[in-house]
């Protein structure tokens, strides 16, 4: 994997590693997966996965269950998909994805970072060629052997499957993120991250001093409330 697998894994853990912040972003998937499918995550797949994921991160059952109740509840509240696309200092792409109950406090929060790290945004649509979207789930290697892990999860809908370091992660197509679910959880395997990403179908190496500028950005855009989620094409 090299580079990209390094810097892929920092980010990762730099982001899940802030409890304050990884606590409410978590809560939103919930509520949207909730609000989505219904309240019942023995009916919707994507809420069930959606609250294993909170576990796997430590969520409290009590913060969790608010966030469902955010979706049905006499108080429920109405959180917005929004994509922003961007080009960061040194001409990395970046692709951040949003949930938020005002959109147009959003778009002008994250047109300033890119503005004052010399970097722009993009209209929207432009990078949706440059990246592929896949359901993505990673679990610690299970005692099973790899390749019938593999054949087990083909019909399911898997592409790629990928070990390193103790840890597996699953790929496959975004459409294919409920049958996946389903497959692992048939096999007891309990995924300690299961999302939806943008992988880049083309990476772009740069320097670590132009990596200093690019990662002072993605810092900032992610330390931002209303995002969930940031893509970039760095190899």
């Amino acid at each position: 994997m090299g580079r990209a697998f390094e810097y892929r894994k920092a980010a990762k853990m730099k982001r899940w590693g802030n409890m304050s912040r990884v606590f409410p972003k978590l809560g939103k998937i919930i509520t949207m997966a909730a609000k989505e499918g219904g309240s019942d995550p023995d009916m919707n797949p994507k809420l069930r996965t959606a609250i294993l994921t909170a576990k796997a991160q430590n969520m409290p059952k009590d913060n969790i269950d608010a966030a469902i109740k955010r979706a049905t509840g006499k108080d429920a509240i109405t959180l917005t998909e929004v994509n922003i696309e961007g080009k960061a200092p040194h001409g990395a792409l970046i692709f951040v994805e949003c949930a938020t109950d005002n959109n147009t406090r959003t778009v002008a929060n994250i047109r300033s970072y890119f503005g004052k790290a010399k970097g722009e945004m993009l209209n929207n649509g432009s990078l949706e060629f440059m990246f592929s979207r896949k359901a993505v789930f990673s679990f610690p290697t299970p005692e099973m052997d790899l390749e019938e892990l593999e054949f087990a999860l083909i019909d399911a809908g898997l592409e790629t499957l990928e070990e390193e370091e103790g840890e597996v992660t699953v790929y496959g197509d975004y459409t294919a993120f409920g049958t996946l679910s389903t497959a692992l959880e048939e096999l007891g395997i309990v995924p300690g991250k299961a999302a939806l990403e943008r992988i880049p179908n083309t990476t772009v190496e740069f320097t670590d001093e132009q990596m200093v500028d690019i990662e002072k950005l993605i810092d900032r855009i992610e330390e931002d409330d209303d995002v969930q989620a940031v893509y970039t094409n760095i190899g």
